[in-house]
């Protein structure tokens, strides 16, 4: 089993250690692997093929005016029963806010404002897409004494888009400095073939897909303590060898690649690898290669080679140069070279040093201008989650995923930056004896949609979700849902009881859990 040879491999072999993390993991399965060169073409063809599978259920329109002497822009919230689209991209619910403590006696009205004011493209064009959302919480205290409490207010999304989505906060219009924690990734695995059967292959991201995966993820409170937890350590010896120095008659052959190729005991050795595009094996014999394109100084590819031994070490090992990526017998060429650096080391230290690689190479030739993810995303903060992911999904898991099972590093250092997962800003509010606070959360928020190429008849739809108590630990005594700016959208589907024709703008929800409202931009 995986995580018994790991063990192993690492040198802890205590039998009441081995036991407890092989009893904790499901009988491991063997598997025929993919070739990596053939798993692009495999997630386009399940892409082609399901499309047709998205469908859509329909909701009821609930719009209903105000009540006599009520606030003629204001009405009654829907059940929350009706369901709405099923979006190919879900962006996630609006969550409430929570707060540490159990038991703190405050109370809190909220006011959700959606604001559809048009934004601008780079050239000045108008464009009508996202809102500006205000999540407001008029927190009270009916006691005699000061209470202070540890706020967190969740949102959905990844840290590519952190610079774009991360809220401000505010506490009565003063802005409030927040600390960021991120949860690990939120989705799941599917086949390559379409089929979510994990007994099939693991090889394909399954992204959150509607409000009710993000229920069945967030109750109960694990996620939020795997969210508030220390980052693994990898305190684990590794020999690595970083290749360096490279040479190859490119004028020649422009795709030359180089592979080192040695054999291993499967039992005693894992390997991870960074920089390297392809990979063949024996599972049986032990058999390992490993190449790369030769750097041309041209070509964007990451230039820091290097293979991560766990357990014991390679030994022996041949490299020989290639006309191409085939590696393929009778192609071999003489005039490629490199140097060949072996280091002992820790996991950890490798890894710092390999996130610091990717990232220069992921923001070397940035688009000016454009937001870079590591310009918002602290490097603690994203070597910790690639730590995590491998940890979870990886080489180090006790049920590791096809997605991960070749070890390559890179993939690890460049998802962790596009997984959805749900992050928390961390903030302390202090709220007076026999008054109140009230605390503004702001944020853009992309909606969900089809893909336009699809041909699905709500591509143009833009979805927003809302939940009232997911999550929160907060007593609400009141909850209310507005918008602002409408002049340029129409309402679709909802089940809010917003109603535009006759200027109701603002609802008060009842106890449902989940809301949501779709509109297309007017012609």
């Amino acid at each position: 089993m995986k995580s018994e040879r790991l063990f192993r491999i690492l040198g802890l072999v205590d039998d009441e250690l081995v036991e407890e993390a092989v009893s904790a993991s499901p009988a491991a399965s063997k598997r025929r692997r993919i070739p990596r060169r053939m798993l692009g073409l495999a997630a386009c063809l399940v892409l082609i093929c399901g499309l047709g599978l998205w469908y859509r259920a329909g909701g009821q329109i609930n719009a209903s005016g105000g009540a006599d002497g009520a606030d003629p822009t204001a009405g009654s919230g829907g059940s929350g029963h009706s369901e709405g689209t099923v979006f190919m991209s879900y962006a996630g619910p609006v969550f409430p806010l929570t707060a540490l403590e159990a038991d703190f006696g405050l109370t809190a009205e909220r006011t959700l404002t959606w604001d559809f004011a048009p934004g601008a493209y780079a050239d000045g064009e108008p464009r009508q897409w996202g809102a500006q959302v205000t999540d407001r919480y008029v927190l009270a205290n009916p006691s005699e004494e000061d209470v202070t409490v540890t706020a967190l207010y969740p949102f959905a999304g990844s840290f590519y888009d952190l610079a774009q989505i991360r809220p401000a906060v505010s506490a009565d219009g003063g802005e409030i400095k927040t600390e960021l924690y991120a949860g690990p990734y939120a989705g799941g695995f599917a086949s390559a073939y379409g089929a979510e059967d994990p007994d099939h292959d693991t090889l394909n991201l399954a992204h959150l897909t509607s409000w009710e995966q993000y229920q069945a993820l967030l109750e109960g409170g694990g996620y939020l303590s795997q969210t508030l937890a220390e980052y693994p350590e990898l305190d684990i010896p590794v020999t690595v060898y970083y290749f360096s120095d490279f040479e190859a008659p490119h004028e020649q052959y422009p795709a030359a690649t180089q592979a080192i190729t040695f054999t291993i005991d499967p039992e005693a050795t894992e390997i991870l690898s960074y920089g390297f595009n392809g990979m063949s094996w024996d599972e049986e014999s032990g058999w390992r290669q490993y190449d790369y394109f030769v750097p041309d100084g041209v070509t964007r590819e990451p230039e820091t080679k290097a293979l991560l031994v766990l357990g014991a070490d390679i030994g022996n090992y041949v490299l020989q140069g290639y006309e191409n990526g085939g590696c393929d017998a009778g192609e071999e060429i003489g005039g490629v070279s490199c140097t060949v650096a072996r280091k002992e080391t820790t996991l950890d230290e490798a890894l710092d040093y390999l996130s610091q690689e990717y990232a220069a190479f992921y923001t070397r030739g940035w688009i000016p201008d454009h937001p870079n993810p590591f310009d918002t995303l602290s490097f603690e903060m994203y070597r910790g989650a690639a730590a995590e992911l491998l940890v979870q999904y990886g080489a180090l898991s006790n049920t590791p995923r096809d997605r991960y099972a070749d070890g390559r590093l890179d993939d690890i250092l460049y998802e962790v930056l596009i997984h959805q997962r749900v992050l928390y800003l961390q903030f302390s509010v202090t709220v007076p004896a026999g008054g109140s606070v009230t605390v503004d959360c702001t944020l853009w928020k992309e909606p969900s949609y089809d893909f336009h190429c699809s041909g699905s008849e709500n591509a143009g739809l833009q979805g927003y979700d809302l939940v009232t108590r997911l999550g929160s630990s907060l007593d609400f005594t009141r909850q209310t849902a507005a918008l602002e700016n409408t002049e340029g959208i129409e309402i679709v589907r909802q089940n809010l009881g917003f109603d535009l024709e006759n200027g109701v703008t603002s609802v008060e929800l009842s106890t449902e859990e989940h809301y949501y409202l779709e509109v297309r931009v007017r012609e």
